[in-house]
């Protein structure tokens, strides 16, 4: 097995480059946000104003990982019009 001196095998899928580091830590900052509104939004909204599960998206939005998908998905989808 052939290892490289200085190499990382855990952060090796990370980017190298300023920009990369960048845009990636943007878009977790970004999902962050995302998933705090939505799910601030979750908790205040009575189950009459939410499409499907309550439950159901509170463990989605906490659990799965989606780069801001799923939390933009309940803000546009999953939520009756105000």
């Amino acid at each position: 097995m052939h290892h490289e001196i200085g190499h990382d095998k855990h952060h090796g899928h990370l980017p190298k480059s300023r920009a990369g580091r960048f845009a990636l830590t943007a878009l977790a900052g970004a999902d962050v946000a995302l998933r705090a509104v939505a799910l601030a939004d979750l908790v205040n909204r009575p189950q009459k104003e939410v499409k499907g599960s309550k439950a159901g998206w509170a463990v989605a939005l906490t659990v799965v990982n989606s780069v801001g998908i799923l939390p933009l998905a309940y803000l546009i989808l999953g939520r009756d019009a105000d």
